[in-house]
């Protein structure tokens, strides 16, 4: 049964209210984003064969889940998000929030008790990324930019500073002719790349329209914005030039 976009947005807020109090939004969000993407590639990797990501053993969503309750649980999820980087040239992309922080994720109990709830919401169907794609639907985009919308709420910013609308996305891979492509050696460049919003969806109207699968190149000030755009690429068989500052 397809995901429900609803009961995917309530699951991940749900994530959000489980880390509140010990940060601000500004930085849990880099858990709730890391733990989405280690979900996503998990159930992919399992029910997809020959999918793009190595998913290591050990390194898997499910490694997380049988750490529920554990004393050293935090510590233990660091190795699986560290395996899950090194196996695809994502070191200092995903493993960016620090899950053994105790300033941030409380001593002992609290800790053990926060991070085993946050697991426990990604352990859901509504969260059952497996074979659940319809074609042309982006759920990990989806899900980004959820995300990025209500973070830029409650940190206070600007939108814009985190992603470009899906709206306004379309129209401006409309405006800039993507869909007139003629060939596959091409590549959709974007200066001020942010999250990667606007240049997987200006992929996926090229893609649309003509059947190339367009190499991508960003560029991004923020090294926050790098990582994100460089995970959310790597989920998707999209070719990926650069992202540099």
């Amino acid at each position: 049964m397809p995901i429900k976009k609803s009961e995917l947005y309530s699951s991940l807020w749900k994530s959000c209210d489980e880390l509140r109090g010990g940060m601000d939004a500004s930085q849990y969000k880099d858990y709730v984003l890391v733990l989405l993407f280690v979900k996503y590639v998990s159930d992919k990797g399992a029910s997809q064969k020959g999918y793009l990501l190595d998913v290591p053993k050990e390194a898997s969503f499910a490694d997380m889940v049988a750490l529920k309750g554990d004393k050293e649980i935090g510590e233990k999820m660091m190795k699986i998000i560290d395996r899950l980087a090194e196996a695809n040239d994502l070191v200092g992309v995903i493993n960016v929030a620090d899950f053994n922080d105790p300033d941030k994720l409380g001593k002992g109990k609290e800790m053990v008790d926060r991070l085993s709830n946050l697991v426990s919401i990604f352990d859901t169907p509504a969260l059952d990324f497996r074979g659940n794609r319809a074609e042309g639907d982006d759920l990990l985009g989806d899900a980004y930019e959820y995300l990025m919308r209500h973070f830029a709420t409650e940190s206070g910013k600007s939108k814009g500073q985190f992603y470009t609308p899906a709206e306004v996305s379309r129209i401006m891979a409309k405006v800039i002719g993507v869909g007139e492509a003629k060939s596959a050696g091409q590549a959709i460049h974007d200066p001020t790349c942010g999250s990667g919003s606007l240049l997987l969806k200006a992929h996926d109207e090229a893609k649309c329209r003509t059947g190339l699968d367009l190499a991508l190149y960003g560029q991004e000030m923020k090294s926050q914005g790098q990582s994100q755009v460089k995970s959310r690429v790597k989920s998707r068989s999209c070719s990926w030039l650069a992202a540099e500052p």
